[in-house]
């Protein structure tokens, strides 16, 4: 049984940081590509970061702010965002895909950001 749980996510003021963690169980972790997607209400769900041998891609909007990162020992990829803006306020979701398999596409629960004053 695939499951992936995130955590971490909370209320942040403008400005502010945060960290959120996924983390995988159930499938041989080193097989797939990890990107962390989020989705606002009433928006699509858009992709935000996938992590790569060098380091990750980004979308523009979160470039030089967010930072994605993964621990194949512990089977588990991180979002690590700073000045974090009203407009990242989504619930974000972690991503495991094995290539781009369609059966072999997993998706956490969701944890919810809210950056307010």
């Amino acid at each position: 049984q695939v499951q992936l749980v995130e955590s971490g996510g909370g209320l942040v003021q403008p400005g502010g940081s945060l960290r959120i963690s996924c983390v995988a169980s159930g499938l041989t972790f080193s097989f797939y590509t990890m990107s962390w997607y989020r989705q606002a209400p009433g928006k699509e769900r858009e992709l935000v970061a996938t992590a790569t041998t060098s380091g990750g891609n980004y979308a523009d909007s979160v470039k030089g702010r967010f930072t994605i990162s993964r621990d194949n020992t512990q089977k588990a990829v991180y979002l690590q965002m700073h000045s974090l803006k009203p407009e990242d306020t989504a619930v974000y979701y972690c991503n495991a895909r094995r290539g781009r398999s369609v059966v072999s596409d997993y998706w956490g629960q969701g944890t919810q950001v809210t950056v307010s004053l």
